[in-house]
């Protein structure tokens, strides 16, 4: 039976969520499709998708099968999968370069990273040799040097990527115009969570637009304990989520908000909340007569399955691309999965564009897209 062969950048939580899931739902056998957006796209299931090479720098992960290294400290992430078939993949040593903050070897409860022992491999022999079609890109954020790094391997090698963190590939016109050059395939960047606090704030912000209301002021705070948020500690790196984050509900707006009276980001680490992350938003506005509104919400939820089943979709979209012949980044699709597309669109365009491209209705307009973001 044939399979959508991937690489996995990166296993911490988000990559343990996602190996979890795919067993998960291998071993439901199709009936159970509960947390899925999309059981079937293009004829591929999410048991299709198999790890075929994985690449980390921690000691604890490195050199273990990657069904083992998922469930190595100091990933936190909820475990609902727990039976796994050999998958024969180790887990191999990537490049260190920038993909670790100084300070995470402070990590608390004596789980503090090492390096492991080992040379770094070349991760575009890598690629090549284990077969792999797309690589799933989830390095720590503010990894710069090390994303462009793993970027560059999957041109040399001939790899499609889904970028999932804020480091800015797909909606780069240079990096863009590499992966078009390339005749690969491209949906970045900062993978969106299904019910997330950004994809939840942009649909509110919406919500003030479409029914007539002035949005004057918001912020949206975000407290959690696993890796991601401890490592956002370092301000130096957190400056590209900022962005992201802050430019997604902007898109949503009809005119910006002044830089003054919109704060977004992650805002504390907090060990013992794990995985789970709490967010608050709030939205201060006028409606008819001026008439004042404020809209307070707490969401709490388990973080890295929310961002899963979103890359999920992403990887069968890319293996579309890939049959399609498609090339540079996939503009609806990046719309409707990432917080920082090449172009932003409201969520309702982007989810029936998407729908479109899943379809096979829009190759030709992906291309035409493709010519004008490369003018641009």
């Amino acid at each position: 039976m044939k399979k959508i062969e991937v690489a996995v950048a990166g296993i911490g939580n988000c990559a343990s969520s996602l190996i979890q899931g795919i067993e998960y739902y291998k071993r439901s056998g199709h009936r159970e499709f509960a947390g899925l957006m999309h059981p079937d796209i293009g004829g591929w299931r999410p048991s299709d998708i198999e790890i075929v090479a994985a690449f980390d720098i921690d000691s604890r992960k490195v050199g273990k099968p990657v069904e083992q290294a998922i469930f190595a400290k100091p990933n936190c992430t909820m475990v609902f999968q727990r039976g796994f078939t050999a998958s024969g993949v180790i887990v191999r040593m990537g490049p260190i370069l920038d993909g670790v903050a100084p300070h995470m070897s402070d990590y608390p409860d004596d789980e503090a990273f090492r390096p492991a022992d080992a040379e770094p491999v070349d991760v575009a022999k890598v690629l090549r040799s284990s077969g792999a079609e797309v690589l799933i890109c989830y390095l720590p954020v503010g990894s710069e040097k090390a994303v462009r790094h793993y970027a560059q391997a999957c041109l040399d090698a001939g790899v499609a990527v889904v970028n999932c963190i804020p480091v800015f590939i797909a909606s780069d016109p240079v990096w863009a115009g590499k992966f078009r050059d390339a005749g690969l395939p491209i949906i970045g960047d900062d993978i969106k969570s299904q019910v997330g606090a950004t994809i939840v704030h942009r649909m509110l912000t919406r919500l003030f637009g479409d029914r007539g209301y002035a949005l004057d002021r918001t912020y949206q705070l975000n407290t959690g304990g696993n890796t991601d948020f401890l490592n956002m500690k370092a301000l130096d790196r957190l400056h590209s989520k900022k962005t992201s984050k802050t430019e997604s509900v902007q898109s949503q707006l009809d005119e910006r908000l002044d830089n003054r009276n919109i704060h977004i980001g992650p805002s504390d680490y907090v060990p013992w909340q794990g995985d789970n992350k709490v967010a608050f938003i709030r939205m201060e506005g006028r409606g008819f007569g001026n008439a004042p509104i404020e809209l307070e919400l707490r969401m709490s939820v388990q973080d890295s399955p929310n961002s899963a089943g979103v890359v999920i979709d992403a990887v069968r979209c890319a293996k579309l691309a890939l049959e399609r012949g498609l090339a540079g980044p996939l503009e609806a699709v990046s719309a409707y999965y990432m917080k920082s597309p090449p172009r932003q669109m409201r969520d309702s365009v982007a989810r029936d564009r998407c729908n479109d491209f899943i379809r096979g209705t829009v190759a030709v307009d992906e291309m035409e897209v493709n010519e004008t973001f490369a003018a641009e």
